[in-house]
């Protein structure tokens, strides 16, 4: 039982239906690996969609708020330096009208009248009073100073007048004497509490140093008025007649209401504070970090920081109001605009921390985290129900998959079995496999069996065209051997080529690409005294390339031996071609004919490489001679020939194209450089070893790469009439 159990499963009735229900068990598990795939892949893109939307949510989040703190920042800004800038222009006018007044007094005083001008006055205290200030120690009632004063006494006046109108706390005229006219509305400030005037170091006040330095109006840094207290910013300009100082014009400005407004800025982060021309901070509501305000003293210049992007920023916004910028300020990344208060040369500064202007955004993420929870959970539900509606269909096809095998192992089984039989009863000289009844299926199974019959008859068909086809290779190679023999032979092979010759050595190698080649060199003496050498390159490869060849080289040959020049010798050479080129194949031809008792070489080029000359202690270069054109190319073409002078020690070295254009397994090609280097490697030695050298850096550089073309290479040495002897002690 065990026995027909185990040929029951061996069967090809078994082992279809194996086949078939593993067939049907691996679609199954690959389909379910697919869903489960997809299932991943799908929750892999719900969770990456998500990912991008909230990349999407928070990005747009960020351009619009952007968006709008740029226009926002911007303006809010630019309005901020205009008010403030209008404030300082206050300042600004008024100076330069007392100032040009005060000019044309000091520069014509004999003109106006000596007025009466009085310290200050405690009972005037609260309305608006000219009085005079002093330096310590300074004497008022001496006539120069006096009467001084008493001219500049008549901007009483003007000085009340424009006190009154502008938006100043103060406005004075200083002089080099140490004493100043002052008008306000605070005289009291002006005493002690003994109530002794208060004398005021005037050429010491950075107003009138800074105005008289500058030469032009100034503004000092925020500092504290020597008699109230309160914050202010001086405006001064300097007088001069005949290019001498005569005085110093000023005017204050209390800033408490400048600072209550930057103060006032101060809303959940973002502020907006004021920096001089210095970098130094003016007003800020910030109690730390590099906003904060500093005495003068201490104070940074924020033009100059480690932190390139605010330096560049304040620099920026002293200049002109600078687009929106995001820098990093106190390890926090911030929003930052500024605009320049032109009177005055500061700038005013917005700030706005990025955390701040994200705040929407993160309540965007936060609601949109909620909902994306909510569908998440739906989207599991969805899955786990289908993946059991899944379970279920599987297990039913499995089933019928099972039923469907065993119908169709019993169908398959008998047409296979008799076609199974009949080809294992093919062989010998019965190989025809014929159709029968028994494999008319009418379904794959009669395919294969007309596949069989098919193939039986090509078969006997092959083996037929076999036989012919391996006889005719052989007689084929039989002729491309003789030929390569034929070739070679037509070449100078035997070396040393002259021994008799101890003028000159000459070494020559041609390796062609096929079995038979168009690569061709000769070299013969025309008689005692000149050695005629020359080398060509036939167009094409093979059979057509060597019949060409030798054709080439034998009317080279006998047009030289006849003991024509060069060009001559490559002008007939030319005719005799092209009179009988049909093909129109042509050779390029390098011929040049030594002078043996001189070492004076005649060449002429057509068309060939350029040739490789190494003169004595020297290296070999390219000798870009003239060219000509190919022969073969064009009837009638006029070749010109050129000379070599050949010392003793000389070497030419003359080759094809098969040896810069080697080519490696990545399409890259020898070269004219790499072949320079490996003849100078070896150019000392003789031309055997030089021709061996440049073979073998050839073949290092083209490794297992298929040679396309036929390398053929001819090395010339001249020794001179003296060459024996120098010969004789090498040998």
């Amino acid at each position: 039982m065990k026995k027909e159990k185990r040929k029951a499963y061996h069967s090809i009735r078994g082992k279809i239906f194996n086949l078939v229900l593993i067939t049907i068990i691996l679609m199954m598990a690959a389909y379910t690996a697919v869903i489960v795939y997809q299932s991943v892949k799908l929750t892999d893109l719900v969770r990456g969609t998500s990912d991008s939307q909230k990349e999407s949510i928070s990005s747009i989040s960020e351009e619009t708020m952007a968006a709008v703190l740029d226009a926002n920042m911007i303006q809010s800004t630019q309005m901020e330096a205009y008010i403030a800038g209008d404030v300082f222009g206050d300042a600004s006018r008024v100076v330069k009208i007392v100032a040009d007044y005060t000019g044309k007094l000091l520069a014509d005083p004999e003109n106006y009248p000596i007025r009466e001008v009085a310290p200050p006055d405690m009972a005037k205290d609260g309305e608006i009073s000219l009085q005079v200030l002093t330096e310590e120690g300074v004497d008022v009632s001496s006539p120069a100073i006096r009467d001084k004063l008493g001219v500049i006494g008549n901007l009483t006046e003007l000085m009340t007048a424009v006190y009154a109108d502008a938006n100043v706390d103060s406005c004075y005229v200083a002089l080099p004497e140490g004493v100043m006219l002052l008008v306000d509305n605070h005289s009291s400030s002006k005493f002690d509490a003994d109530g002794n005037v208060i004398p005021i170091p005037i050429r010491e006040r950075q107003w009138y140093t800074g105005a008289a330095e500058a030469g032009e109006l100034y503004y000092t840094d925020v500092t504290s008025d020597l008699y109230t207290g309160e914050i202010s910013i001086m405006c001064s300009l300097p007088v001069y007649c005949d290019g001498e100082l005569v005085a110093v014009v000023g005017a204050d400005l209390f800033l408490n209401d400048v600072s209550a407004a930057v103060n006032a800025t101060m809303k959940s982060g973002s502020f907006i504070c004021i920096v001089n021309k210095n970098g130094h901070v003016l007003f800020s509501p910030q109690t730390e970090g590099v906003f904060r305000v500093l005495p003068e003293d201490e104070a940074k210049d924020l033009r100059n920081t480690d932190n390139e992007q605010l330096s560049s920023f304040v620099c920026d916004s002293l200049e002109t109001t600078t687009e929106l910028r995001l820098i990093e300020v106190d390890g926090e990344l911030c929003y930052v605009t500024g605009s320049p208060i032109d009177n005055v040369g500061w700038a005013v500064l917005s700030v706005v921390p990025k955390s701040l202007a994200d705040q929407p955004a993160a309540a965007m993420l936060e609601r949109f985290n909620s909902i994306q929870s909510d569908a998440t959970d739906t989207f599991y539900r969805a899955m786990k129900n289908a993946a059991v509606t899944i379970i279920v269909l599987l297990a039913v096809v499995v089933v019928l998959a099972i039923a469907a095998a065993v119908i169709l192992s019993k169908r398959i089984v008998k047409p296979l079995s008799a076609i199974t039989n009949r080809v294992q009863s093919l062989g010998g000289d019965d190989l025809r496999f014929s159709m029968e009844d028994a494999y008319r299926t009418n379904d794959e199974i009669e395919v294969l069996a007309e596949s069989f019959s098919m193939l039986s008859g090509k078969t006997l068909e092959y083996i037929s065209e076999v036989k012919n086809v391996t006889a005719e290779k052989e007689r084929i190679g039989a002729e491309l051997s003789l030929a390569t023999r034929i070739q070679a032979d037509m070449l100078p092979s035997i070396f040393p080529a002259f021994p008799d010759r101890s003028e000159f050595d000459i070494y020559a190698s041609m390796d062609p690409a096929k079995e038979v080649g168009g690569d061709f060199y000769d070299f013969f003496t025309v008689d005692d005294d000149h050695l005629c050498v020359f080398i060509a390159d036939v167009s094409g490869k093979g059979v057509p390339a060597a019949l060409f060849m030798m054709a080439s080289m034998i009317i080279l040959a006998n047009n030289a031996k006849m003991g024509k020049s060069p060009a001559q010798i490559l002008t007939d050479s030319n005719a005799a071609i092209c009179s009988h080129n049909r093909e129109e194949m042509f050779v390029t031809v390098w011929l040049g004919i030594l002078e043996i008792s001189t070492g004076k070489i005649t060449a002429a080029n057509a068309g060939h490489e350029y040739p490789a000359l190494k003169m004595p202690d020297g290296f070999f270069e390219l000798l870009k001679d003239k060219h000509g054109f190919v022969m073969g190319g064009m009837d009638g073409v006029k070749y010109k020939e050129y000379e070599i002078e050949m010392k003793p020690g000389s070497k030419l070295f003359l080759y094809t194209d098969g040896v810069p254009e080697a080519t490696d397994a990545d399409k890259d090609l020898f070269g004219t450089e790499r072949m320079l280097s490996a003849l100078n490697g070896s150019s000392e030695a003789p031309p055997k070893e030089i021709l061996g050298a440049v073979r073998g850096a050839v073949d290092g550089f083209v490794r297992d790469a298929e040679q396309f073309d036929d390398l053929t290479m001819v090395c010339l040495e001249y020794r001179g009439p003296g060459g024996k002897e120098e010969k004789e002690n090498e040998e």
